[in-house]
């Protein structure tokens, strides 16, 4: 059933597409309002199946796309005309810095300056020929309930661990500011597609602003390479839970092909996420995380963004920075600085920095009239309540400690509120022995960065200053635990930014510490910094997601899904559904049939409370069974008691019980064993350790086979029941070493069995005996749902393939339930094709020979 979320939303992912450009240079239409795209013309581009590919250029690409493009502008007030420039301080210019020089760069995003609707065409051909820029001109009413609304008031809050409580903390789901949200990615998808060559490009996209973005551009282009990276932190799944729209985020970044995070704790409650709320595992491929996803690998890259060190060093060698740098060293000569910079809102920590200040002044009176902190606060990106809250605290604390603390010409806290010069606040990060960011939570923060590198300085620098090149360079720095730099700078003081005292503590020590300490820590960060510059950033995500869409092409593709739950199943070439029409007539064409069936999830439905088969089930097996030119097998991981009583119907069929530890040919038969060792005592070491682990783990069960004990923890906690069941799986491994059994870790379940017990020895048993008493099949159909159905499929083909005395040829139809990685060559939806299936097969089947009694013998005599 589709979710609520979803609704009026398909028109949003409906309407009119943007045209690929016939030449390098065109520009896409502009579109005026969501959907709809202004004088529209040509014929649309499908790409259902991944075919159509413009051909713009075989020169490699990057498509970066983020909210707002790199871009200044403003409006002559003489001329009237745009003017615009690029905005050298943002970090998507700097991408440049990681990307070959031949790689042309395209940006898509938004202006930060409204453009009348008139003039908006001219615009966009203005900024695509000068800048490589797309505007996207969303809608100014969509904009503010896209970007002020739902990006602002629900997603950056719940990012950083704030839940709508009450009214007065933060705004409860707005379904309306949602399907703005969905609107404006449509549009930004509307202009990506416009300017991509699907072969050649690679589109990157950034941060939370175009979460559900992948989703359109995967459904249009099936083989489309995306990146992502969340510039913001990744709660935890108890915090992301509770968002309305959770699932369709999270499939729009499982639409990429890399999910990049500054941190593995960020990583890890995404993971966490998909455990719980998808049901997806992940594991490690050669140093690399990875999530199955539907057949597709969807990667995940763990690294913090870097800084521009040469734009910096540009800056550190203006006669202006050396200028005021020397003026705040004399104003502040005979004291030690501590230096914050922040923007204010209310997870900077502003209001805690200030009162474990305050703090420390009151535990060492001795710092008095020799310390001094300066915070910078930057221009606040927000005017909300809650900023004008943050704001009002911090005035007044700070102004009680200057009141408290301060004496004539010595004022405790300076607090400069206004825009900084780049070469100002360059000049306060060269001056501060200690940089303090104290923020309850943050994504990155580059302050520690930017303070360091100022610290190292520029022989340029050191020049006007009157400094030697080998002169000690120091620097310290207090971190909050919470921030997204903090596990790469591993020399900073980690601090809990609650934890008033220990701040305090900690800042004492920055300032109190010896200068061989500080160069000691000054110098690991500064290697680290300058190694892990934004370019190195952007060159390894860059190559990571290259390497992530190597198979793009060696897969076949179908799109499942209506609207945001859109998500796209990757499969082998080979693999296809099966016709049941082929399997018909090749059924009719054979002489010797055998049919091998899975039960759970292939008869019955995995989800079913109702284990028992369906009348339809038990007619078609009873028809197919009466035929005296077919053998049928259910091939099961249940125990024989249950399959007898369920099956007690169809007295011909064969079953074999506990993966084909027992098995029998039909009801009047007995049961055989596998041959394996009846030795079970091994049982009475692996009960108890069941036992143990399931009493530690609510949810799980014990189920005791006569051959095999099964742990399930399905019922468990995800996260706690696969960490268990690795343990499980480890300790019984451990202790089993010298035992004829096997561990195997399932889905959801850790299994012990006798050595040599499968599904696979099984069906190569009964194939292996046909074929040995002059009956060898000429028509094989295998059909099951799970792992262990894999290694039927492959023992079919194997035993077959050796029987070299065979003269006949074998169709074999090894066929998966749902469209998953397997080892067989066809699939089937669900339970109820397969039920189709066999019903169709009874149809043709008879329970009278087809040939007369003289020529079916002579027929055997001669096999």
């Amino acid at each position: 059933m589709g979710s609520k979320s979803f609704g009026n939303l398909l028109d949003l992912a409906c309407g009119d597409l943007l045209e690929i450009p016939q030449t390098p240079r065109a520009l896409p239409k502009v579109m005026t309002v969501p959907g709809i795209i202004s004088d529209a013309d040509g014929d649309g581009v499908s790409d259902n199946d991944s075919d159509a590919i413009s051909s713009l250029s075989c020169r490699e690409r990057k498509i970066i796309v983020a909210n707002f493009l790199p871009l200044n502008g403003k409006k002559d007030s003489e001329t009237g005309k745009w003017i615009f420039s690029l905005d050298n301080d943002s970090p998507l210019l700097h991408l440049k810095d990681g990307f070959s020089p031949e790689t042309e760069v395209i940006y898509v995003g938004s202006l930060k300056t409204d453009v009348d609707v008139t003039e908006q065409e001219e615009v966009s051909q203005k900024l695509f020929e000068e800048f490589n820029c797309v505007p996207t001109f969303i809608p100014q009413d969509v904009h503010e309930k896209f970007y002020q609304g739902f990006c602002k008031q629900q997603l950056w809050p719940l990012f950083h661990y704030m839940l709508p409580m009450c009214p007065d903390h933060g705004e409860r789901f707005d379904r309306s500011l949602w399907q703005a949200y969905v609107s404006a990615n449509k549009i930004f998808a509307d202009k990506v597609m416009g300017v991509i060559n699907l072969e050649e490009d690679y589109i990157w996209i950034h941060d939370y602003h175009l979460m559900v973005l992948p989703t359109f551009l995967r459904r249009r282009f099936h083989r489309v390479k995306l990146g992502f990276f969340l510039h913001s932190p990744f709660p935890s799944s108890e915090i992301y839970r509770t968002l309305p729209v959770r699932e369709e985020l999270l499939r729009g970044l499982l639409n990429c092909d890399l999910i990049g995070f500054h941190t593995f704790d960020y990583a890890r409650h995404f993971l966490s996420c998909c455990c719980r709320m998808l049901g997806l595992e992940y594991e490690s491929k050669r140093g690399h995380i990875a999530l199955d996803y539907l057949g597709r690998t969807v990667f995940l890259k763990i690294l913090p963004i870097g800084i521009h060190m040469g734009r910096l060093e540009t800056v550190l060698n203006l006669p202006a920075t050396a200028e005021k740098l020397k003026e705040i060293q004399e104003k502040y000569r005979g004291k030690k600085v501590i230096l914050g910079v922040d923007d204010m809102d209310i997870f900077k920590g502003l209001s805690l920095k200030m009162l474990a200040f305050e703090h420390l002044l009151q535990q060492y009176p001795t710092m008095l009239g020799k310390l001094v902190l300066i915070q910078i606060v930057n221009p606040a990106r927000g005017s909300g309540k809650d900023v004008q809250e943050a704001k009002k605290e911090t005035y007044h604390t700070v102004k009680r400690i200057n009141e408290r603390y301060g004496s004539p010409g010595y004022e405790p806290v300076v607090l400069i509120d206004r825009p900084v010069p780049r070469f100002e606040k360059s000049a306060y990060y060269a001056m501060a022995e200690c940089c303090i960011v104290n923020a309850v939570r943050d994504g990155m923060n580059l302050v520690p960065y930017k303070y360091t590198v100022c610290r190292q300085g520029t022989p340029n620098m050191d020049k006007a200053l009157g400094l030697s090149e080998d002169s000690p360079r120091t620097s310290t720095l207090v971190l909050s635990e919470f921030i997204g730099c903090s596990p790469s700078l591993s020399g900073a003081i980690r601090v809990n930014p609650w934890d008033v005292d220990g701040v305090a503590d900690s800042m004492y020590s920055a300032i109190t510490m010896s200068d061989f300490e500080k160069q000691l820590r000054h110098k690991k960060h500064y290697h680290y910094i300058s190694t892990h510059h934004v370019g190195y950033w952007a060159n390894s995500f860059s190559q990571d997601l290259e390497r992530a869409c190597r198979e793009h092409y060696s897969k076949r593709c179908w799109g499942v899904g209506w609207g945001l739950s859109f998500r796209l199943v990757a499969l082998s070439p080979n693999f296809r559904r099966l016709s049941i029409e082929q399997a018909v007539t090749a059924y009719r064409r054979s002489s010797r049939r055998v049919i091998f069936l899975d039960y759970d999830g292939t008869l019955v439905p995995e989800s079913s409370i109702v284990k028992d088969p369906s009348a339809e089930v038990i007619s078609a097996l009873k028809a197919l069974c009466s035929d005296p030119n077919n053998t049928i097998f259910i091939v099961s991981g249940r125990g024989k008691v249950s399959l007898s009583e369920w099956l007690a119907p169809c007295e011909n069929l064969g079953i074999a019980a506990e993966h084909g530890y027992f098995t029998r040919w039909n009801k009047s038969s007995d049961w055989e064993t596998s041959g394996v060792s009846d030795d079970l005592e091994w049982k009475k070491i692996v009960e108890p350790i069941m036992r143990l682990y399931t009493e530690t783990t609510d949810g799980s069960n014990i189920e005791a086979k006569e051959s095999a004990l099964v742990w399930h923890h399905q019922d468990a906690d995800p996260d706690f029941g696969s960490c268990q069941a690795k343990e499980l799986l480890d300790h019984l491994e451990t202790v089993l070493v010298n035992e004829p059994v096997v561990v195997n870790r399932g889905h959801q379940i850790v299994e012990v069995k006798p050595q040599g017990v499968s599904k696979g020895l099984v069906t190569g048993k009964v194939l292996s005996r046909m074929v040995e008493e002059g009956k060898a099949p000429d028509f094989v159909v295998c059909i099951g749902d799970d792992r262990s159905d894999e290694e039927m499929f492959e023992s079919i083909t194997t035993t077959l393939s050796a029987q070299s005395s065979s003269s006949m040829s074998t169709e074999i139809f090894a066929c998966t339930v749902g469209r998953k990685p397997s080892k067989a060559k066809y699939f089937l939806d669900e339970v109820s094709d397969v039920v189709k299936l066999l019903q169709a097969l009874t149809t043709t089947s008879s329970p009278k020979p087809r040939y007369p009694s003289h020529l079916r013998v002579s027929f055997e005599s001669v096999v």
